[in-house]
């Protein structure tokens, strides 16, 4: 079970891959066509086109709730807690957080978008409350 419970960070992992990519071929884009200007965002990054930041926008949001992610799995592992429930849940947070990569760096209609957020966080919030009680009540 515990290798199987990897397979959620490594979708994570997965996520941040492809991102990085469409970030970086919309920023060669962005500069090849004239849209932006180096000097412009040299040092503050708010000069890229409005397309380019929503995907930088979503890269960076990888490295923000994502983390208690990774912490709540690293846990799970370390305790020796992992089970169907903690997969399933570690599963369906990883496939909020795609469709919410998908919404934000796509149509980035706000409103689907934050109900995805909130999916998500609902996940997580659930796989630490499971964790904390198989901790609590594991021998």
């Amino acid at each position: 079970m515990d290798r199987l419970l990897l397979l959620p960070v490594f979708a994570h992992v997965l996520l941040v891959g492809l991102i990085a990519i469409a970030l970086g071929r919309a920023r060669v884009r962005a500069a090849k066509s004239g849209a932006v200007k180096l000097a412009n965002i040299a040092i503050d990054s708010s000069g890229w086109p409005d397309n380019v930041r929503k995907i930088a926008n979503a890269y960076a949001n990888q490295f923000e709730q994502p983390l208690l992610f990774l912490a709540a799995v690293a846990f799970i592992l370390i305790f020796g807690l992992a089970d169907m429930v903690s997969l399933a849940l570690a599963s369906l947070y990883m496939a909020a957080r795609y469709a919410h990569a998908y919404v934000h760096t796509g149509s980035n209609a706000v409103m689907p978008r934050f109900r995805l957020f909130l999916l998500s966080n609902a996940f997580l919030v659930l796989l630490w409350l499971w964790f904390g009680l198989r901790l609590v009540i594991s021998p």
